[in-house]
């Protein structure tokens, strides 16, 4: 018999569909794309991007030249532009305002790496770093109000790419997913005077069901109104609103749980095309007692069709309990379980 399950956060039910239950290896994984051919983003076609906004580089190298670690360009093809004021204005019943934003491309490498698992720990704590970075940098701007980081690894989670790579896009806006949040885990605080998020991990830690990885400062759980097969969760176990807000022992820990986290699910699930999100708070707010950023990591192993754009419901063929005991028992190789060692560590520059 399938579960109809509630979102705690925005309401939004979910079908646990078992008799439709596949095991990992009865997903069919959509090819990444091709290896070969010319790639942008590697080390030595720097003039083949826009000019750099910011990089990390090895000591003496020069803007848009080789020695970089981590490089961060506007996207060549962007959805919205930094330039122009915001032009509020009506027609009608109708809003509209000049598509004003940021758009860039975090080139996560200089090798040409295919997935978050292949960075080394030190690589994936500077692109955490200069996440952070970048949302800090943008949020000095009055017009920008939301800024979302996101991931797409394979052409069935929407990447042109295979380079490592992912996105910012900052908007004059809160997206209307976000602000669904928002609004739900306000509705909670009002009620129970906590965080919904809050209340999540002390439950996922009770009951152990759900869990994937718990690390001191970080747990990674599959959630229980999961919307996809091994949808997992990262949230950071202190309160805290905003991503930006992080601290570098954070970033730290959190590379490892990623690492691991997405080496699991890409050996359960034999490479998988996937998407990882960042959720944060707006810009213009300050630290907010009810609402918990995190990460939200989504293999794209179903499609979505005309019952879930039609209802709002998702069908999840996979119960997230199975999910997450599947992935906790999963061998990933020693390199991505090892403890963080003092010279792994984020650099600056």
């Amino acid at each position: 018999m399938p579960d109809l399950r509630k979102d705690p956060i925005v309401g939004r039910w979910v079908i646990i569909a078992r008799s439709r239950a596949k095991r990992p290896h009865d997903f069919q994984s959509t090819p990444r794309l091709g290896v070969g051919g010319f790639c942008p983003f590697c080390e030595g076609n720097e003039d083949k991007t826009p000019g750099e906004i910011v990089a990390y580089r090895n000591s003496g190298s020069a803007p848009d030249r080789e020695g970089w670690r981590v490089r961060v360009v506007p996207n060549k093809f962007p959805a919205l532009e930094i330039e122009g004021e915001l032009s509020n204005r009506g027609e009608g019943i109708y809003d509209m305002m000049r598509g004003v934003g940021a758009h860039e491309v975090i080139i996560e490498s200089p090798k040409h790496l295919l997935s978050t698992s292949e960075l080394s720990v030190s690589n994936l704590q500077e692109v955490l770093w200069v996440y952070r970075d970048r949302m800090v940098d943008l949020k000095k701007d009055p017009r920008l109000v939301y800024g979302m980081i996101f991931k797409n690894v394979g052409a069935a989670a929407g990447a042109s790419l295979e380079h490592t790579h992912s996105q910012l896009i900052v908007t004059p806006i809160v997206p209307i997913s976000v602000w669904e949040e928002m609004t739900g885990s306000l509705e909670f605080f009002n009620y129970r005077g906590r965080c919904v998020y809050c209340d999540m991990i002390q439950q996922e830690l009770a009951t152990e069901k759900r869990i994937v990885l718990d690390m001191p400062g970080f747990v990674a759980f599959c959630p229980f109104a999961s919307r996809f097969p091994f949808e997992t969760w990262i949230l950071p176990k202190r309160h805290s609103s905003h991503y930006e807000n992080i601290q570098k022992n954070g970033v730290d820990e959190l590379a490892g749980m990623m690492r691991q986290v997405m080496a699991k699910i890409e050996t359960a699930l034999d490479r998988p095309a996937y998407n990882y999100i960042i959720h944060t708070a707006p810009f213009d707010s300050q630290e907010l007692g009810h609402y918990h950023w995190h990460i939200e990591i989504i293999p794209r192993l179903t499609k979505t069709a005309g019952f879930e754009w039609g209802t709002g419901f998702y069908i999840n063929p996979v119960p997230p309990e199975e999910a997450a005991a599947f992935l906790r028992e999963v061998e990933i190789d020693a390199q991505f379980a090892q403890p963080l060692s003092i010279g792994e560590s984020s650099k600056e520059g």
